[in-house]
C-alpha cells in the first residue's frame, strides 16, 4: 500500500481538519508526513523528514511532527525544542500509546485525529494564540516517495 492511497481522500480531509482544530487556539504548528517505507531508525528518519519540512525554523520552535510510514507500520512524533522544553519527558510516549491502541483495531484515522488533538491541548496551554500569530506552516499531510 502507498503512502497516498493508505488513507482516503475523506480520512485525509479529517486528518487535514484536526490539524486546523488543533492549531486553532495555539502559535504551535502541527504536520502530518506519510511514508511508504521507513529505512532505518524511525525517530531518525522522523527527525530528517522535520528538518525538510522546516519544522525547526518556526519562530517559537514549537513544531509538531507526526510521522508514519505504512508498509512497516512504524510511526514516530516529534516535537521541536520549543515545545519537548514545556512537556513532561514521556509526554510523547502517551500520544503515541494513545494512538497505538487505534492502530491497532484499525482505526488509524482516529488514532492520528486523537494524537493531534492532544498534542494541540498541550500547545495551547504552552503556546496559546496570539493576536499577530501566523500559520507557519502547511496543514496539508506530506508524503514520501
Amino acid at each position: 500500500m502507498s503512502a497516498k492511497k493508505f488513507f482516503t481522500p475523506e480520512q485525509q480531509l479529517a486528518i487535514q481538519k484536526a490539524i486546523a482544530d488543533a492549531e486553532h487556539s495555539t502559535s504551535g504548528e502541527v504536520r502530518v508526513h506519510i511514508d511508504d517505507e521507513c529505512k532505518g531508525d524511525v525517530l531518525d528518519v522522523a527527525a530528517d523528514v522535520f528538518h525538510k519540512l522546516k519544522m525547526n525554523k518556526t519562530e517559537l520552535r514549537n513544531g509538531v511532527l507526526f510521522y508514519l510510514a505504512v508498509s512497516n507500520r512504524k510511526f514516530a512524533i516529534l516535537g521541536d525544542k520549543g515545545i519537548n522544553q514545556k512537556v513532561p519527558e514521556n509526554f510523547w510516549d502517551t500520544i503515541k500509546d494513545v494512538m497505538l491502541e487505534h492502530f491497532k483495531q484499525q482505526q488509524f484515522t482516529e488514532g492520528l485525529c486523537k494524537g493531534i488533538e492532544m498534542a494541540g491541548e498541550k500547545l495551547k496551554s504552552h503556546f496559546p494564540l496570539q493576536s499577530d500569530d501566523t500559520n507557519e506552516l502547511s496543514d496539508e499531510i506530506s508524503f514520501g516517495k
